[in-house]
């Protein structure tokens, strides 16, 4: 709920933030992480980012009483601590909530607002450029506003649980990493665009999968162990489609999203390697592109339920 708060002696008013917009150019607003390690006062638990797309990233912090200035990137959270009560005053306006799992939190690009936040808060953040969000809703020719609207706790479980899903899903290996990242940016623009803007809109995909010339090429791509580009701008654009069309074609062709189809790939060739070969599980990690033994055995288990190593010795 808003309401309209005539005189607040407790607290000194704030510029709203369409005149925050008109006051600072978007090329002199901070950028989002920079602007939350300002306000958080800690760093994020994991982060992770490109320059040409977005970022992902997972806080735990205190409570908060500060004021957010106006950022570069719209940025879109997703709740999963306990549940409070929270305020968030723009201006001479009041808008309160209740922070629980399965609401979002949304601070349009240049908007700026003071938040009153009691508790501590466990969230999953969406670091997300206009010009991604205008890029999707072009490639899905989507007549209709970009503008995101500000949402203090509002109920919306799929774009939820799509954001914290990444928490999670991110393994510490480069490639699936970066290709997950892109599939869930763009995934999550799209739901934006349909249930957060001025104007939402369903967005309706042309159907129909890969032709079997295309859907070849691109497993080709994704097989290969070459330092061959599979990066979701790559495989598209090699397909002759967008971001867009591209993963919808994909995943009707194959049943999986690029970035499912690719782990369970990897996680093939893991399984041969652990029951064919005496190699390391260490080696077996860096082959595959993990970061570390650790991170490739947290993967593994996700997938199978088993280490590497148990599961080795069990079909051996």
């Amino acid at each position: 709920m808003s309401k309209p708060i005539p005189n607040d002696p407790l607290r000194a008013p704030l510029v709203a933030p369409s005149e925050r917009e008109t006051e600072l150019p978007v090329a002199d607003r901070r950028p989002a992480d920079l602007e939350m390690a300002r306000v958080l006062k800690t760093a994020p638990l994991r982060i992770a980012s490109d320059a040409s797309n977005s970022a992902i990233a997972h806080w735990k912090h205190g409570a908060l009483h500060d004021v957010v200035e106006p950022m570069a990137d719209h940025v879109i959270m997703a709740y999963n601590g306990s549940i409070q009560c929270v305020e968030r005053r723009s201006g001479r306006s009041l808008a309160t909530g209740t922070f629980r799992r399965g609401v979002v939190i949304i601070i349009p690009s240049g908007s700026s607002s003071r938040w009153d936040i009691p508790k501590p808060v466990d969230v999953v953040q969406l670091y997300l450029p206009r010009s991604t969000l205008k890029r999707v809703a072009d490639e899905a020719e989507a007549a209709t506003s970009i503008d995101l609207l500000e949402r203090t706790a509002h109920p919306d479980p799929i774009t939820s649980r799509l954001l914290l899903s990444a928490a999670d899903v991110l393994e510490g290996n480069g490639t699936l990493d970066l290709l997950f990242r892109h599939q869930l940016t763009d995934l999550l623009a799209t739901r934006l665009l349909a249930a957060h803007t001025g104007s939402p809109t369903t967005l309706q995909p042309t159907a129909g999968g890969l032709s079997p010339t295309t859907l070849r090429r691109t497993i080709e791509r994704l097989r290969s162990d070459s330092d061959a580009d599979v990066s979701l701008a790559a495989l598209a654009s090699d397909a002759g489609l967008s971001r867009f069309h591209f993963c919808r074609a994909f995943k009707e062709s194959t049943g999986f999203s690029p970035h499912a189809w690719l782990r369970q790939h990897r996680l093939e060739r893991a399984m041969n390697m652990l029951r064919d070969t005496d190699a390391s599980i260490a080696w077996v990690a860096a082959e595959l592109g993990y970061a570390s033994q650790t991170a490739f055995a947290a993967a593994f288990r996700r997938l199978t339920g088993e280490t590497p190593s148990d599961w080795r010795r069990h079909t051996r």
